[in-house]
Formats: structure tokens, sequence, C-alpha cells
């Protein structure tokens, strides 16, 4: 496990914690704590604790301000080179130039890890997840009530944005779901298409022909109409001299008698 990254939330010194080769008794082995640096030994920093610690239990104060903060902010842990480092919360009281200094060192990672300044961006939230423990660590240090009651928004702050995250989660793999099924639908919408397209081929191909056999049974009827017609006129003609000449025949006839 590599080290863990450089935070806005302020830590003490790493202490190294490693376990002694030399067996004095075959059951048990005693801890070596060794800091970073040389200096006087300290004890073994407790680890993070499940319960906050009361207020009224703990006369001393220094003592229930550090065990709030490990409860409220436990400590970061990592291993390197086989060995297990333990860095705790500090607990140095900031002052008014700490905060500036976190102001301008919040603006300057924003800016160097080029952070979206609106919209859904996870670096923006960590820099400000981490911005805002260590605002509660500064007033844990001076009131732990208000460190506590700065947690209980901190955690409310967390739940409601990890439900809107399940929300927004949620909506998208409805909405993954609606595409592929709108794509599916596509695809039987498409296959429809072509089959009708096909049949609207197919119908104006019997339409064409029925259209080519209509204009040809009208072409031949009108040649036999025209014929017939001529055939016609040629009988009415053919009977009209005939009753001329049987009609000149038979004044012809009458007209002597006179």
């Amino acid at each position: 496990m590599i080290p863990p990254a450089d935070s806005l939330l302020k830590y003490d010194t790493p202490v190294l914690v490693s376990r002694n080769t030399e067996k004095r008794s075959p059951k048990a082995r005693p801890l070596k704590v060794s800091p970073q640096q040389p200096g006087p030994s300290g004890p073994v920093p407790q680890p993070p604790k499940t319960k906050l610690p009361s207020t009224s239990c703990v006369p001393d104060p220094t003592k229930q301000a550090e065990e709030i903060l490990n409860a409220i902010l436990p400590p970061r842990e990592w291993v390197e080179d086989t060995q297990l480092w333990i860095q705790q919360v500090s607990s140095t009281p900031s002052t008014r130039m700490d905060v500036v200094h976190l102001q301008e060192q919040l603006d300057l990672k924003l800016q160097q890890r080029q952070a979206r300044e609106t919209g859904i961006c996870p670096v923006r939230r960590e820099l400000y997840s981490q911005c805002f423990d260590e605002l509660i660590r500064e007033v844990t240090i001076n009131c732990a009530e208000r460190g506590l009651l700065l947690l209980r928004v901190r955690d409310e702050i967390r739940m409601t944005i990890a439900a809107y995250q399940t929300l927004y989660e949620s909506s998208v793999a409805f909405g993954m779901r609606k595409a592929l099924q709108a794509e599916q639908g596509k695809s039987d919408m498409e296959r429809k298409i072509a089959e009708l397209e096909t049949e609207k081929r197919d119908l104006e191909r019997q339409v064409n022909e029925q259209k080519a056999k209509c204009e040809a049974v009208e072409k031949r009827e009108s040649e036999r109409r025209q014929v017939e017609e001529k055939k016609h006129n040629e009988e009415i003609q053919f009977l009209k001299r005939t009753n001329q000449q049987l009609k000149a025949q038979l004044e012809g006839i009458i007209a002597p008698k006179k």
C-alpha cells in the first residue's frame, strides 16, 4: 500500500509501528514504536474507536479532544517496505493565518487538479470534503460539542449525496434499458418498414400491370367500336341509297299513270 496523498486535513508526523523480532516469551511479541524523526518515544497511538467517547466521563480536556478527534477523523494507516505507518490527526489549535492558508490551499488544489466549477465533479467534492474535515478538526479542538454537531451535519450531507448518487445511477441504468429497448424497437421497426416497402413495390407493380391491361382493353374496345361504327354508318348509307333508289323507282312507276 502506498503512502496516502497530500490532504487539506492537517495530520501529525507519521509514526512507524513495527514488531520486534526478538522473542522474550513463547506466547507474546512486544510492539516496538519508533517515530519518523529521532526524538523522545511516545505511547503507541490507539486505533480508531467505534464509539464516540462521552464528554462527561473524561476529566482531561486535552485527552478528551484527542479521543474525539480520533473517533471523528480516524488515523491514516499504510504499509511501506513491510513497515506499518500510522498518522493521526493533528490536535494543534489553528490560528487565523491557518484558516487563510487553508483557503489558499483549497483554491490552489482546485486549480491544479482542474476541478469543474459547476456540475458533478468528484475532484471538487473530494477537496471540499477534506476542507470540511479540517474545519471540523479546528472546531473540535476548541469545542468538542460543536465538533460533534458538525460531524452530524457532515454525515447527513454525505448520506444525502449518497442517496442522490444512487438515484442518479438508477436513472442512468433506467435510461440505458430504455435506450436498448428503443434500439431493439428501432431494428424491428426498420425490418417492418423494409417489408412494407417490398409489399408496396409489389402492389405498385401489380397496379402498373393492371393499368397496362386496362389500357390495352380500352384501346382494343375503342378500335372495335370504331370498326362497328364505321360498319354501321356504311350500312345506314347503303340503306339510304337503297331507299332512294326504291323511292325513285316507285315514283317512276306511279308517275305515267297520272
